[in-house]
């Protein structure tokens, strides 16, 4: 899972490169052995849902992207001023491969860390939690093997200040057998397992001193509201997050089953298994990550225009109240980057002339998504069933690009596809 500038996880995860997967959207998933090369000549462009007059350079935007990436499914949602005005789904693959909807759901990875945020914020709106409660204490964690454990309380692990930081000590989300070998357990470890790990060992910083990207703070913020609200943490958010805003088909994803419609996903490495310990290699998407401990941090699915639609909470409403949504953009105690930007509550901020852009990207094997809101009342989210690997293109350039195309339209059209999909 990443943040916007991405660091090398299929080196921190130690990846092995494996046989090309069918370059196409094979609805199976699993892929062939046949190489890119030969199935990339093979592909065909095609584009389903729906978009009003004058948005044809997102669609050229995207064609362009993913043909030079060998993207087999996108989909690209953009609102503007609380309108729907494009919701796409794009394949580049063979004939009679999967066909991407504007309705398939894809993983989204860290875009799952707004919607907890979300969910975190309106707890302590409504009073059942608060900002500066311990997480130690809510959560029964051993302060033992370091006491300053009990400094990281909830605005924390919101902002990444709680004092992990995988840069200096592995992702414990990805160290399934670690954890397994270190507590005399089997595979698949359980977010107890994990939790009794970690805390076991000392933090990278103080509590509240430097910033430093977390998923593992991220899953503690989902158990956080399991304890407080005494519901599932997929059903709280839904309930009470989601289904105000007429979000239906979000849900939380699996590692190796896929819902319906749900498109296929693509890596050139496997991995071992890490739901037994056979040791068995997998492709890297479907089993060698444990995406059901990654509820909170990165395991949700969305279409992009679900993600739009949620987006919308933070231009006002009933779910999170003007204080609320101030609280999420709010500075943090460290942290502003040399360039102005910083990650808030759930979201990264950029103050610019005329307000603030806020973000968040997510990034997995088989993922690469991203999730913008403008100062001037535009969001986009798009999303893609691969990620870089390797030599290949860069794909956090799609930011620049869809802001390019963005700028590029004269006169914004007036209409709203919104009740189509909602």
């Amino acid at each position: 899972m990443a943040e916007l500038s991405r660091r090398n996880f299929g080196k921190a995860a130690g990846l092995v490169a494996a046989p090309a997967l069918l370059a196409g959207c094979a609805s199976g998933g699993s892929g062939s052995t046949r190489t890119a090369q030969a199935a990339a000549a093979a592909r065909t462009w095609g584009v389903t849902g729906k978009a009003l007059a004058g948005l044809g350079g997102f669609d050229a935007t995207l064609k362009s992207f993913m043909q030079a990436r060998t993207i087999p499914c996108g989909q690209l949602a953009v609102v503007r001023k609380g309108k729907l005005i494009l919701s796409r789904g794009y394949t580049y693959a063979e004939d009679g491969a999967f066909k991407t909807q504007p309705t398939s759901p894809f993983r989204v990875a860290s875009i799952s860390k707004p919607v907890t945020a979300t969910a975190v914020l309106r707890l302590v709106q409504d009073g059942k939690l608060k900002l500066t409660d311990r997480v130690a204490t809510l959560l029964g964690l051993s302060t033992t093997a370091d006491p300053r454990l009990k400094d990281v309380t909830v605005l924390r692990l919101l902002q990444h200040l709680g004092g992990w930081d995988r840069d200096i000590t592995p992702d414990p989300m990805f160290r399934d057998a670690t954890i397994a070998k270190a507590l005399g357990v089997a595979l698949p470890v359980s977010q107890a397992n994990i939790m009794k790990y970690t805390s076991g060992r000392a933090l990278d910083h103080a509590p509240g001193t430097q910033y430093a990207y977390s998923n593992y703070g991220y899953m503690l913020l989902g158990r956080i509201i399991e304890k407080v609200t005494g519901k599932k943490y997929q059903d709280y958010v839904r309930q009470t997050v989601l289904a105000p805003r007429g979000i239906t088909r979000m849900r939380l994803g699996r590692s190796r089953t896929k819902v319906t419609g749900e498109v296929p996903y693509y890596s050139t490495y496997t991995g071992a298994t890490v739901f037994d310990n056979s040791g068995t290699k997998v492709p890297f998407p479907y089993g060698a990550f444990n995406l059901e401990n990654m509820d909170a941090h990165g395991g949700w699915l969305a279409t992009a225009m679900d993600l739009t639609r949620f987006a919308g909470i933070y231009d006002g409403g009933s779910i999170l109240t003007s204080a609320s949504i101030s609280r999420a953009f709010a500075k943090p105690e460290t942290g502003i980057n040399s360039d102005g930007w910083y990650y808030g509550c759930g979201w990264q901020v950029r103050p610019v002339t005329g307000g603030r852009n806020t973000w968040h990207n997510g990034s997995l094997a088989g993922t690469y998504t991203l999730m913008v809101r403008r100062y001037d009342g535009l969001s986009w989210a798009v999303l893609f069933d691969q990620r870089q690997e390797g030599s290949a293109a860069n794909y956090a350039d799609i930011d620049a690009a869809l802001h390019k195309a963005a700028n590029a339209v004269k006169t914004w059209p007036t209409g709203d596809l919104t009740s189509t999909y909602f």
